[in-house]
């Protein structure tokens, strides 16, 4: 549900086009401003011819995981680490030099443009990228036995968390993907130890000091950013908790879901908690006219094809004005699960050569609700690929890394019955049914989205502490759980054995990609959304807005997009909304009329709780009070 997660950065946007180290110079001294400019043409020379190469490396690896791929990628990566290093330090040769503004910005992003560095050392380089690719192969490669007839790899244990109602048969599946975490723990640590080194090398406190410092201030002023905006919406999340505990509890019981405080993890229709939306079933079932609109169901109707999903959601982005994609996109991308060889199904959005369009998605799609609007969603970041495809290619990116994912999770929130009647997946009637229930629409919508932000924000704080050697080896699982249930009200359904590593059953881990982004994207898209709506002259409940079809919405998307990362990310987000400065008030508008729903509930909930055992609900209320405040006593708090 991302784009090209790459698991190392500079190799594909900046290594890429390294320099020969004949060229790197030795010393600050007797440095020009000519010197600056003749090394990032140089930059921009070697990307344009060199970034295809290792980016198909990287495509093969993917998507043909063999020893001979892994090899193959190991030794870019190894090649591609040891040249960006060498381009940092020539870059840093330049620091004391006074530059035009776009050089400088970068010469900065060249410097700082790493996810996990080794130190300048060929062995280490080597350590390091035989341990990533290890790493990701143990993902894709990822399968658990109970017994020799009995063997599942992700997608089948994935299946039964998504459909099962079965607790027993949930906790199995659950258990049984983490059983793919285990032997990455050590290889994880080693990793982080050479990267924190290498972070040292590059002037950096550690990877946590490198993974903050690209964000256009200072890491402790970004870090607070962060924090200061998920406080505005706790009181959303905290209330969508309290509901979906409260019928989870009604459909298995106390034995299995306690009345209060935290959720047990393989209950909630999603391998790792971080979507509710296949348990929207038994969270929501109030009566009404309306009637939310299946699209599994039509797509199932329709016998629409994975391509036909696919271009279907490509006219969206047509009917804003963007150019179509090339016919490389259909002839090259991945859309079906091959059946003669192991990939990585995680969707991704891949810029193999800028220069010549070749643009291609990965993912084995699957024909239902989910996967029509993770299409849509990857096809954002093609076109984000698309529109920024003319500046120079250290600036080809998210002007910061959330805005690549909110730009694709803006598509999803336009999504509405109105748009599935103008695309014919619904009748006039069925959309005007579905709007006429809107708090249906919006907790199916909330239990993706809202439920998604504590997760996207614990991630990386679990990993800062990692990063940051907080924790001993012991407590890492320990920690993991410690703050998701601080963050996300949710627990993990059986005591945990001593050797689990249940952080690398997510892809992300292993995979290196930092999460904060998946974070800013949140909050991010719903600001875009609200702004593009303005724009379009939009006047109405906010959740039925879709920019479908409006060229003047496009055209301010487009003006944006067309940034890249050529100015901070303020700048960006200033030409979209008005506004340097994120946000959560525009997803509490978004998500208005189910805030009020939920405090309904939540108090009626308060009643029945007191009838069932014989208290007043204000008891009941104190109780629950207590219960979160020694739940947030008990848990350690750690810097972003």
């Amino acid at each position: 549900m991302s784009y090209f997660l790459r698991f190392l950065i500079p190799i594909l946007i900046l290594t890429s086009c390294a320099i020969s180290p004949n060229n790197v110079m030795d010393s600050a001294d007797n440095v020009t401003e000519q010197d600056a400019k003749d090394f990032l043409a140089e930059v921009q020379e070697k990307a344009v011819t060199e970034g295809p190469v290792y980016s198909s490396a990287y495509w093969i690896q993917s998507n043909f995981i063999t020893y001979d791929s892994q090899k193959v990628a190991a030794d870019f990566s190894k090649r591609g680490i040891l040249e960006s290093l060498e381009q940092a330090r020539t870059a840093a040769t330049f620091d004391n030099l006074k530059l035009d503004p776009a050089d400088r910005r970068a010469l900065n992003i060249i410097k700082n443009g790493f996810v996990m560095p080794p130190p300048l050392d060929e062995d280490l380089a080597g350590e390091m990228a035989s341990i990533m690719t290890e790493l990701e192969a143990m993902y894709g490669n990822g399968t658990h036995c109970f017994s020799e007839s009995e063997c599942y790899d992700l997608e089948a244990f994935e299946n039964i968390i998504d459909n099962s109602r079965d607790a027993d048969e949930l906790l199995k599946a659950w258990n049984g993907w983490r059983e793919i975490g285990k032997p990455m723990k050590e290889k994880y640590l080693r990793m982080v130890d050479i990267g924190n080194k290498g972070a040292q090398d590059l002037g950096f406190e550690g990877l946590s000091d490198l993974w903050f410092s690209q964000y256009d201030m200072p890491a402790s002023e970004f870090s607070e950013t962060v924090d200061r905006v998920y406080e505005d919406l706790k009181p959303l999340y905290e209330g969508l908790q309290c509901h979906v505990r409260a019928e989870l509890n009604e459909f298995y019981g106390d034995d299995i879901v306690p009345n209060e405080g935290s959720i047990p993890a393989h209950l909630l229709g999603n391998m790792w908690a971080q979507s509710w939306q296949n348990v929207y079933d038994l969270v929501y079932k109030e009566e009404s006219v309306g009637k939310p609109i299946d699209i599994t169901q039509v797509i199932a109707d329709k016998d629409l094809t994975e391509i036909d999903m696919v271009e279907i959601s490509e006219n969206f982005f047509l009917s804003l004005g963007f150019d179509p994609l090339p016919d490389t996109f259909y002839e090259r991308s991945l859309f079906v699960k091959p059946v003669d060889r192991a990939v990585v199904c995680h969707a991704s959005a891949w810029d193999i050569d800028s220069a010549n369009q070749d643009l291609r998605i990965k993912m084995c799609i699957e024909k239902n609700e989910e996967d029509f609007s993770t299409i849509h969603h990857e096809l954002g970041h093609i076109f984000y690929y698309q529109a920024y495809k003319d500046q120079p290619v250290v600036f080809q990116r998210g002007a910061n890394d959330g805005f690549h994912e909110a730009v694709g999770d803006l598509l999803t929130l336009s999504i509405t019955p109105s748009y599935l009647e103008q695309i014919g997946f619904a009748t006039q009637a069925e959309a005007n049914l579905a709007k006429q229930n809107e708090v249906a629409f919006l907790m199916k919508k909330a239990l993706d989205s809202v439920v998604a932000t504590p997760w996207t924000l614990m991630l990386d704080k679990w990993r800062m502490a990692v990063f940051n050697g907080e924790l001993t080896d012991d407590e890492l699982n320990d920690y993991w759980w410690e703050l998701r249930e601080k963050y996300q009200g949710v627990r993990s359904p059986n005591e945990r054995p001593a050797d689990a590593f249940d952080p690398g059953a997510k892809y992300h881990v292993p995979g290196n990609t930092p999460y904060t982004r998946y974070y800013l994207a949140r909050i991010l898209q719903y600001q875009f959304h609200e702004s593009l709506c303005k724009t379009m002259g939009f006047d109405g409940p906010l959740h039925e807005c879709s920019i479908y079809g409006n060229e003047l919405a496009g055209e301010k998307l487009r003006t944006m997009l067309a940034y890249g990362q050529s100015e901070p990310w303020q700048d960006a987000l200033e030409s979209m909304i008005g506004s340097r400065e994120m946000s959560g008030t525009s997803m509490l508008n978004y998500y208005a009329p189910l805030v009020e729903w939920l405090d309904e509930q939540n108090k009626a909930t308060l009643h029945e709780l007191a009838a069932r055992y014989n208290v007043s609900a204000e008891r009941v209320r104190q109780l629950e009070k207590m219960a979160l405040a020694k739940l947030k006593k008990s848990m350690v708090s750690s810097p972003l």
